[in-house]
């Protein structure tokens, strides 16, 4: 795969590092990623994938730009209210790095369409915020052999994970929580988003050119007010519905 003069000079910094070098940028341009929510998490991400040079990329959402998104979602500007995410965001980053291309389905991951869409793709990154559609998600990864990078937040705090089979996202959350919070009901601060979502991205790049450990099977948990930050293991369980034995 043979880098044009744009390339060469766009991924520079990549080139010249150990981790990556040529071998590296050429997976990445290789490589087909699926980003499941455009907010707070994948709007981030996928800003810094397209800048990395990641070949393409496939934006999942049903959802339109509105006024609050614009706090930490920062990938849409204040004239796309109303628009469609995917729209608006595969405009945003076309016009970043045109070497990337873009695929769009304006619409919800269900029952229905998760296996097609995910199986098109060889990364997730799930950024949605409910339960239902992560466990929908990890049970289409996990079926499809899909690495799965998870990025959450919420208030001041966030957390990044990724799963390659066991244990996998519902070994970590058996079940929905009965009292599950959103950013819509208890608020996020908007920087967090950009840390999560840079972290997520970072996760997925590292996955990709195989530089240095990736947080597999691990969880990392950032604490934004007390800029604290710890990882654990995450233990696979025997009796998991969707990677037990």
């Amino acid at each position: 795969m043979v880098f044009s003069e744009d390339e060469v000079e766009r991924y520079a910094r990549h080139l010249v590092l150990s981790e990556i070098g040529g071998p590296g940028q050429q997976a990445l341009k290789k490589a087909r990623v699926l980003i499941v929510g455009a907010g707070g998490v994948g709007a981030p991400a996928a800003l810094y994938l397209a800048a990395a040079g990641v070949g393409t990329l496939g934006l999942i959402d049903d959802d339109v730009v509105s006024l609050s998104n614009l706090q930490r979602q920062i990938i849409f500007s204040t004239g796309e209210t109303g628009q469609p995410k995917v729209e608006a965001g595969a405009a945003r980053l076309t016009a970043l790095n045109p070497h990337v291309a873009i695929e769009t389905f304006a619409e919800r991951l269900t029952a229905d369409n998760a296996a097609a869409r995910i199986g098109a793709f060889d990364i997730v990154l799930d950024g949605t915020d409910d339960f239902e559609t992560r466990h929908l998600v990890n049970a289409a990864c996990v079926a499809a052999g899909k690495p799965l990078v998870s990025g959450a937040l919420g208030r001041w705090s966030g957390q990044v994970a990724v799963f390659t089979g066991r244990p996998c996202y519902q070994c970590l959350v058996p079940d929905v929580p009965p009292d599950a919070e959103t950013c819509s009901r208890v608020g996020v601060v908007g920087a967090l988003a950009g840390v999560i979502g840079s972290m997520a991205a970072l996760e997925t790049i590292k996955l990709i050119t195989g530089a240095g450990q990736p947080l597999t099977g691990r969880l990392m948990l950032y604490d934004g007010l007390s800029a604290a930050a710890r990882t654990v293991k995450i233990a696979a369980d025997p009796a998991c519905p969707v990677c037990g034995a």
